[in-house]
């Protein structure tokens, strides 16, 4: 970050207590001089993350990650640096001005289309050509303040007026790659016109795309949405991610449901803690956005059989990642935007505070069509329950559906139990970071430590020549020209001090993996720098000894042989 010295980022760092803020993300616990709780960044199940708040800085001794606040923020958060330097100093109250750096590719000038775009429709809906059209809205019960907190505009009845103005400001190129315009023999066009604009969302807020919807004509395309353009990313986003963020965290409750508008209806009864799917599957990428925002998630998608294979198909992305979502139902085929609107607020309400749990879900999902007096249909259904009941994590559930399904089908419990596969618990990841050798486990003890005090990174400088691991001898160097430079070492400052350096920040993670001891003597130091020199010797010796088999001359075999004697003399 160009715009901020190092000794302000740490200042704004230091307005805040790293404690305070992850634990408004992250259930913590005192355990002595530290917090623990259950690290959001890999599969965790036991709480593995520490968070220091004397050194300000959190770590996961099981994936590795590490990091001070700024860092927890951009991985929670899917932020940026700028942007989590910025937050930290609001809650910490230090004022700053940043400037966000300039990305490889930073899509600006679409992002000033849109943003010129959200302008002229947001202004028709509030001229007179745009009365009917809030007319249209508020039968729906879409108040003038959700209009305006939701930039619900208007597509004017005219193909030309938008394009006429983007061909004022903007190269043609870029106003045809927005998806906004199209062209044809006699120029460009409004591909939107005499629809109410509904604006689309990236994660970050910004408005990249629109859906269009009919409300005064008839026509057999209700809603026309943009194309996927290069800031529009079906897969990429969730509707509402921007608003419901927070909320849901607050809440530790995030409701799913498939189209913007049911969201919408939903904030007019005050649930705010909602984001949709646009209508398309769960990507892993936005299942993983789901998880970061809150631990129950619930799912509330259409009560037609399209909403139900939506819903299988969202559970079982989320159970990939671990999560167990419950369900909402919703009776005779209505969409979550009908059924507040027939059923009002108290009833959805109701179905909210008392969702089923997934496999409740499933009992019923996978009924459907099946005769169970019929004992290929029977059989059937069993088989595809044991399928799903495998694909849980949570034993307790599977108890529960295990009962269940014998009650209901009347099976033997001991041959359905033989079905019923028991998944290991997870220390994979753990058993396979300890696989070291001892030459990289020496140098991941050193770096460890060098991170910690002065003392070890002068006996680095003074007794190591060189790093046997090529990512670990390039931190080490960093570390050591860091400490010459400031003249201290402190691991909170060094790790915002590399930050945008992807390379060395996985390293320093991978450094970090099961690293639970913050102290040491020098013999343990002296000890790794030892096995670390051994290393050396024994690649030098092999090389001379490559060396001798090669060399014919009598007397330069000697001298190679003396070498490697003296070589090994200090091993």
């Amino acid at each position: 970050m160009k715009s901020l010295t190092q000794e302000k980022i740490n200042e704004i760092r230091n307005s805040v207590n790293i404690v305070d803020v992850i634990s408004s993300y992250v259930s913590l616990t005192p355990r002595g001089k530290n917090y623990f709780g259950i690290c959001p960044f890999h599969d965790d199940t036991n709480p593995s993350m520490s968070v220091n708040n004397e050194k300000q800085i959190y770590k996961c001794f099981s994936c590795g990650a590490t990091g001070t606040v700024f860092k927890f923020l951009m991985d929670y958060e899917n932020i940026t640096f700028s942007e989590a330097v910025k937050k930290i100093a609001d809650i910490g109250g230090v004022q700053v001005e940043i400037s966000e750096p300039r990305k490889i590719k930073d899509y600006k000038t679409q992002h000033d289309i849109y943003d010129l775009s959200l302008k002229f429709y947001t202004n028709n809906i509030n001229t007179t050509k745009g009365k009917e059209a809030k007319e249209y809205l508020k039968n729906r019960n879409i108040k003038d303040s959700i209009i305006k907190e939701f930039e619900i505009g208007l597509a004017l009845d005219d193909k030309n007026t938008l394009s006429n103005i983007l061909k004022k400001k903007f190269e043609m190129k870029e106003i045809l790659k927005s998806g906004l315009v199209g062209k044809n023999d006699y120029g460009i066009y409004d591909l939107f016109s005499n629809r109410i604009m509904f604006p689309l969302y990236d994660l970050n807020g910004k408005v990249v795309a629109y859906s269009g919807r009919i409300y005064k004509t008839k026509d057999n395309s209700k809603y026309i949405n943009t194309r996927e353009t290069e800031i529009f990313k079906k897969g990429e986003l969730l509707y509402n991610y921007h608003r419901a963020r927070d909320i849901a965290r607050q809440k530790n409750q995030i409701i799913i449901m498939e189209g913007f508008m049911d969201v919408i209806r939903a904030h007019t009864i005050d649930i705010k803690n909602v984001i949709a799917t646009m209508g398309t599957a769960v990507t892993k990428n936005q299942a993983n956005l789901i998880k970061k925002m809150a631990k129950e998630v619930i799912l509330c998608f259409d009560g037609d059989e399209a909403g139900a294979k939506a819903t299988k198909a969202c559970a079982e992305e989320l159970n990939k990642i671990n999560v167990t979502p419950k369900i909402i139902r919703l009776e005779e085929n209505l969409d979550p935007d009908e059924y507040i609107i027939k059923y009002g607020k108290e009833s959805f309400e109701r179905k909210l505070n008392n969702p089923i749990n997934i496999m409740d879900f499933e009992l019923e999902y996978l009924k459907e069509g099946k005769n169970l007096e019929n004992s290929n249909d029977k059989a059937t259904y069993i088989k595809e329950i044991i399928n799903e009941i495998n694909k849980i994590d949570d034993e307790i559930l599977k108890e529960v559906t295990i009962k269940k399904i014998v009650k209901e089908t009347q099976i033997d419990e001991d041959i359905l139990r033989k079905h019923i596969t028991k998944k290991p618990k997870e220390i994979k990841k753990e058993i396979k970071s300890e696989k070291l050798s001892k030459y990289e486990k020496a140098e991941k003890c050193l770096i460890y430590y060098m991170l910690k005090s002065k003392e070890v990174i002068k006996m680095y400088d003074k007794k190591v020549t060189f790093m046997p691991t090529e990512e670990y001898r390039l931190l080490a160097r960093e570390i050591s020209a860091y400490y010459h430079e400031k003249k201290e070492i402190n691991e909170a400052d060094f790790i915002d001090y590399i930050e945008g350096d992807e390379e060395l920040t996985n390293t320093i993670k991978k450094v970090n993996i099961q690293m639970k001891k913050e102290t040491y003597t020098i013999d343990e130091i002296e000890d790794y720098i030892k096995v670390i020199k051994e290393y050396n010797i024994n690649n030098a010796i092999e090389r001379m000894q490559a060396k001798m088999r090669e060399t014919i001359d009598p007397i330069k075999k000697a001298e190679i042989a003396q070498k490697i004697i003296d070589l090994k003399k200090g091993v």
